[in-house]
C-alpha cells in the first residue's frame, strides 16, 4: 500500500470474506511489508493451491475492496504430526497439501495485517472468524506455531521458556504472542527450529492451542453407525433366454439371497442385466428391440428395490434402458435396503449405442451416500472417461462402481484397465461386474465376455498386483470381498506416493460445466 497515511482519507468500509484468487496482487504486497525478511507473500502457485485445498479457511478483511488483512488455516488429523514439527512440515511447504478434511484440529498456518491498519483489531476479528469456523465444523482445537519476534533483544540473558513465561505475567510484551495470549490461546510447548529463517524468534516458536468448549466427540450410537469397512458383491450374470419380468426377478432374487446371507451391503448387477427380456418377443431391428426393453424399466426398478428391502441388502442394479421425454437413456439403479432410490445416467453412450439404439447421454454426476460411505456410479464406457472419476473423488467418493457388458476380450480390458488406472489415480477402490454368455435371438448382445474384479490402490497395504480378488472369466458366478475404508485414509497421508495430496491444484484441475451441479 504506496500511501502510508491511507487510512487517513477516506472512510472505512471493512468486509470480512473468503479470499479468491483476483486478492493475489493486494496479498503480495501487504505481506512484502509486513514480512520484509522472512521472504515475503507466498508465490501465487501456492497461494492457487491453498485456495483449491481449503476455501473456507482462507479468510481476509477488505476495506473499499483492497485487502487489508488476512488468515490462513488448514485442517489436520494432529495426531500424525504431535507437538514436534516444523511449519513446512505441517503446512505441506505452504502449499497445504497435508489438508484433511477428516482431521480433528484447525491449524492456524499464518494471521497478518497491514501495518496502517494496527489498533484496528482486525487481527482478534480474524481471530474470531477462525474460532467460529472450528465450531462450525466441529473440530477440537485451534493449534498453531507462533513467532516471537521481541526475543531477539532478550536472548542473550534468558530461554525462550523464560521470555514466554514472562511475557505470560506481562512483564515483557511480544507483539505476537501478547496478542494470541489476550485471544485465550494457551502455550503448550516451545518449538525448536519451527521456521528457522525466523531470525527474530531465533528459530523458535510457541506451540498454541485454543479449545473448542463445543466440540462434541462422535460417539458411536447404538444402530446406524458408519461402518468402517464395506463387503461388496458382484454378481457376474449369465445371459439366457427369459419370458417375463417375474422369471427375471427369479433369477436376480438367487444371487441377492446368497449375497445376504454373506451378510455383504451391496450387491452389484452387471449393465443392461435385463437384456433377455428383449427376446421375449422378435423385432425388426434392435432399436425396436431396446425400445420395448425400456417397456419394462419401472417394473423392473420396482422388483429390485423390494428385494433390496425385503433382505436388508443394497443393490445397485446394473443398468437399464429408460424413456425420458422420448428419448432413450442407459440408467443404473441404486437401492438402498431403507426403500430410497436413486440413479445415474450414462454419460457417455459408446458409438454403437448412439447409432443403432439412438442413445442419448446423461448430462449429471452423482455421488451417493451409503452407511458405509460414499460411492459412485460409472456405468461400462464412462470409466474410460478419467475427469469423471476424479471429479466424483474430488466429492469424497471412497468406492466406485462400475457395471459393465462387453462382448470381446478386447472391449473387457479396455474397461478393466481403465477401473484399475481409476483405482490409482484416486486412491479409491474400484468394483466391476459384467454378464457372460449369450442371447443368440438378440440383435447386438448375442456374445458376452467378463471377468467380474474389485481393484484397489497400489501400496503396500493392499494386494501386490492391487487386484483384490477376481471372478473366472466367463463364468457365472458371485465374488464377494471385503473393503477396508480405513485403509484409504491412511493412503492418502501416508502412502509411498500420495496422488491426492501431491496433485498440482495450483497448475491445472477438472471443472464440471453442466447445469446441474454434482450432487454429492
Amino acid at each position: 500500500m504506496s500511501d502510508s497515511n491511507l487510512t487517513e482519507n477516506f472512510e472505512h468500509k471493512l468486509n470480512l470474506r473468503s479470499l479468491e484468487a483476483s486478492d493475489y496482487d493486494d496479498l503480495k504486497e501487504v505481506m512484502e511489508i509486513v514480512y520484509p525478511n522472512l521472504g515475503g507473500a507466498p508465490s501465487q502457485r501456492q497461494f492457487r493451491a491453498q485456495l483449491s485445498s481449503f476455501p473456507q479457511g482462507q479468510i481476509c478483511i477488505e476495506d473499499h475492496g483492497k485487502v487489508v488483512a488476512a488468515a490462513f488455516s488448514l485442517i489436520v488429523d494432529y495426531d500424525k504430526f504431535g507437538d514436534h514439527h516444523t511449519y513446512d512440515e505441517i503446512t505441506g511447504d505452504a502449499y497445504l497439501t497435508t489438508h484433511d478434511p477428516l482431521g480433528d484440529v484447525l491449524y492456524g498456518a499464518e494471521v497478518f495485517v497491514h501495518p496502517d491498519y494496527q489498533g484496528m483489531r482486525l487481527g482478534r476479528r480474524l481471530y474470531e472468524a477462525r474460532k467460529e469456523l472450528c465450531q462450525n465444523l466441529n473440530l477440537k482445537s485451534i493449534v498453531a506455531g507462533g513467532r516471537i519476534p521481541n526475543y531477539q533483544h532478550y536472548a542473550s540473558e534468558m530461554s525462550p521458556q523464560k521470555y514466554i513465561e514472562l511475557v505470560k505475567k506481562k512483564e515483557i510484551y511480544d507483539p505476537i504472542l501478547s496478542f494470541q495470549l489476550s485471544n485465550d490461546f494457551e502455550v503448550k510447548r516451545v518449538l525448536n527450529k519451527y521456521m528457522p529463517e525466523d531470525k527474530e524468534s531465533k528459530g523458535y516458536a510457541t506451540l498454541l492451542e485454543w479449545t473448542n468448549l463445543y466440540y462434541e466427540r462422535n460417539a458411536s450410537p447404538l444402530f446406524g453407525a458408519v461402518k468402517k469397512s464395506a463387503r461388496v458383491g458382484c454378481v457376474q450374470w449369465q445371459m439366457r433366454p427369459l419370458n417375463s419380468v417375474e422369471e427375471l426377478t427369479q433369477h436376480v432374487e438367487f444371487f441377492i439371497d446368497a449375497l445376504a446371507d454373506y451378510q455383504c451391503d451391496l450387491a452389484l448387477l452387471p449393465e443392461l442385466f435385463n437384456a433377455p427380456l428383449m427376446g421375449i418377443e422378435a423385432h425388426d431391428n434392435s432399436f425396436d428391440s431396446i425400445k420395448a426393453l425400456a417397456e419394462f424399466s419401472n417394473e423392473v426398478v420396482e422388483a429390485i428395490s423390494h428385494l433390496a428391502v425385503s433382505y436388508n441388502i443394497n443393490i445397485i442394479a446394473g443398468s437399464i434402458p429408460v424413456i425420458e421425454d422420448k428419448e432413450l437413456y442407459n440408467v443404473s439403479y441404486f437401492c438402498r435396503r431403507d426403500g430410497t432410490i436413486e440413479s445415474q445416467t450414462k454419460i457417455h453412450p459408446t458409438p454403437y449405442e448412439k447409432s443403432a439404439w439412438i442413445m442419448q447421454g446423461g448430462d449429471s454426476l452423482n455421488v451417493f451416500d451409503t452407511d458405509f460411505g460414499k460411492i459412485g456410479i460409472l456405468i461400462c464406457y464412462d470409466v474410460e472417461f478419467p475427469e469423471l472419476a476424479r471429479l466424483l473423488s474430488e466429492q469424497g467418493m471412497q468406492i466406485l462402481f462400475v457395471p459393465f457388458w462387453t462382448d470381446t476380450k478386447n472391449a473387457y480390458l479396455r474397461v478393466r484397465c481403465c477401473a484399475q488406472a481409476r483405482a490409482i489415480e484416486n486412491e479409491c477402490y474400484v468394483v466391476t461386474a459384467g454378464s457372460v454368455g449369450n442371447l443368440p435371438k438378440v440383435d447386438g448382445a448375442d456374445i458376452q465376455y467378463a471377468q467380474s474384479a474389485v481393484f484397489s490402490p497400489s501400496d503396500f497395504a493392499f494386494p501386490h498386483d492391487a487386484t483384490m480378488a477376481e471372478t473366472t472369466p466367463n463364468t457365472e458366478m458371485t465374488l464377494i470381498v471385503d473393503l477396508d475404508l480405513e485403509k484409504l485414509h491412511e493412503l492418502r497421508h501416508e502412502g509411498s506416493v500420495r496422488n491426492y495430496l501431491d496433485r498440482r491444484r495450483d497448475l491445472y484441475r477438472i471443472n464440471w460445466l453442466g447445469e446441474q451441479k454434482i450432487k454429492k
